[in-house]
């Protein structure tokens, strides 16, 4: 697939399935999962949310970056707080190398937020749809939850809905996204999801 021509419908329909968007409702605050990165969109949102009383609890993840050597929920908390946002407002994952472990090693921070009454919105790349799988399957009483997206930039460009396909860096990571959920879901390593009225459900 990764070397085939798709067509338009193939496209929007791949793009479809992996697209994790599904914001709260804008008068509703959620604790915030930022998964683990080396871009700064997702502190941007954040921020720009807790700002507005939407993000009380932000949880930061994120290990060493195999390509940079930062760790990525350092310099998240870091640039939290340069943007105004309490320290107390943030938790902290710093070990994780993969979404999986973002999730598995927050399990804590995750049952706070759950605890306090808040619901969770995965903030994270628009077509990592294994966020919102790991999620549902790490933490089976999550409930419904939601998904703030951003589109990330690799060599340059930036990888959007539509012209992911023309970009090889966009391009592979939207095809693995697209056959691995399905194939991790089929053989029971990944609940599945399913998005309702615009929000998701595991």
């Amino acid at each position: 697939m990764s070397g085939t021509e798709l067509s338009a419908k193939q496209i929007r329909e791949i793009a479809s399935f992996v697209d994790i968007e599904a914001p709260p409702p804008q008068d509703e605050p959620t604790a915030h999962f930022l998964f683990g990165t080396n871009q700064t969109r997702p502190i941007e949102i954040a921020a720009q949310r807790y700002h507005k009383g939407l993000a009380p609890l932000i949880i930061a993840t994120g290990g060493i970056n195999r390509h940079t050597g930062i760790v990525e929920a350092h310099m998240f908390r870091e640039l939290l707080i340069e943007r105004g946002v309490p320290d107390s407002v943030i938790r902290c994952e710093d070990q994780a190398a993969n979404t999986w472990q973002n999730v598995e090693l927050s399990l804590p921070y995750l049952r706070e937020a759950l605890a306090s009454g808040l619901k969770v919105t995965a903030v994270s790349k628009w077509y990592h749809r294994r966020t919102l799988h790991c999620l549902a399957t790490l933490v089976p009483d999550i409930g419904p939850f939601y998904g703030i997206s951003w589109e990330p930039i690799y060599a340059g460009k930036v990888i959007n809905r539509t012209d992911w396909p023309d970009i090889p860096d966009g391009r592979r990571r939207v095809i693995r996204e697209w056959e691995e959920v399905p194939r991790r879901v089929s053989e029971g390593s990944l609940k599945d999801v399913s998005l309702v009225e615009g929000v998701w459900h595991g």
